[in-house]
């Protein structure tokens, strides 16, 4: 690891081209430039990489998330896993901090792919050593690797954000999972808060017939959080926002830490009663989300560099989070 002077030369950092502007950030923040490769495209679209200077025996961090366009994005990361591997990189760890493909993390039909194990299938047959990735939709799917998995979580991040912004008057405020399965993740983040917890219940009291929400929990004249992993068509979400507008809550609010923001989100959230959606910069924003003036980003940056600093020291991850 490293050479025992206090100076750390024998890391890497690298960039796809899914989210260069953060993977930049993060070199600033670790006071290194990112290394030179360059990752293009042939004339036919297939992903061409080069790698620019000699990594032999070096420990390389790809910063790569595999958002939208998840194929692309996926298979620049894969390429550059491969380029790196044969140049003889020391160790090589895919810092992924939106994970892509992760909602299909079980078999929720008789015949569907479990699309969660086949990407870290994937990942470690090009030659990843390590994975570091931030919130993942299914904490189990660090499970589906058989390399060390770094689990990071935007907590700090949004906690103090939402600290600032109801500082004395937590017991006003209520953080709302959107559905059933996130109420573990609104209860971490009440706690932290000293808030009242909710949950919106959706159900279909029988075919045919539309979705009641249950409010549980009491949200009168209170300012409500719904929180959430990833906001994608922002459905459920608005859809909870209504719900908690129509039992009486006083305000809504919302953070989420993946930005998925696809097809209708950005109008959705727009219409919606929701006074702002606080995201993070997992996954850059499109120019339609950027410029709406209901979405707020807030950096990450500095928790994965501290996080890449951490693993290379082989210091403690987990110290980041209490």
């Amino acid at each position: 690891m490293g050479n025992g002077n206090g100076h750390l030369p024998d890391y890497m950092l690298f960039s796809g081209n899914s989210n260069r502007k953060l993977a930049e950030q993060v070199a600033a923040f670790l006071k290194r430039p990112l290394s030179q490769a360059k990752v293009g495209r042939f004339s036919d679209g297939e992903i061409q990489v080069e790698i620019g200077e000699n990594v032999r025996g070096m420990d390389a961090y790809i910063i790569q998330s595999t958002c939208h366009d998840a194929n692309q994005n996926l298979m620049e990361l894969l390429i550059m896993t491969d380029a790196l591997k044969r140049a003889s990189a020391g160790s090589i760890c895919a810092v992924i901090p939106y994970y892509g493909y992760a909602r299909q993390d079980r078999k929720v039909a008789s015949r569907s792919p479990i699309t969660a194990k086949l990407v870290a299938d994937l990942i470690e047959a090009a030659g990843a050593t390590r994975v570091v990735s931030m919130d993942m939709h299914a904490g189990q799917i660090q499970g589906f690797f058989n390399i060390p998995f770094d689990h990071l979580y935007a907590a700090p991040v949004l906690l103090d954000h939402m600290k600032e912004r109801f500082d004395g008057q937590s017991e006003d405020v209520v953080v709302v999972s959107p559905d059933a399965g996130g109420v573990e993740r609104a209860r971490a983040y009440s706690k932290r808060l000293g808030a009242q917890l909710g949950i919106v219940d959706k159900r279909r009291v029988k075919a045919n017939v539309a979705e009641v929400l249950n409010v549980i929990g009491d949200v009168q004249g209170k300012v409500t959080v719904l929180l959430d992993d990833m906001i994608d068509t922002a459905g459920t979400l608005t859809q909870a926002a209504n719900a908690l507008i129509d039992k009486g809550a006083a305000k809504v609010y919302a953070y989420a830490t993946h930005a998925v923001l696809s097809g209708p989100a950005v109008e959705r959230i727009t219409r919606s009663p929701i006074e702002e959606v606080v995201v993070t910069d997992t996954i850059p924003l499109a120019p339609a989300a950027a410029a709406c003036g209901k979405i707020r980003q807030l950096g990450v940056a500095r928790l994965l560099g501290e996080a890449i600093k951490r693993i290379h020291q082989a210091d403690s991850l987990s110290s980041l989070f209490v």
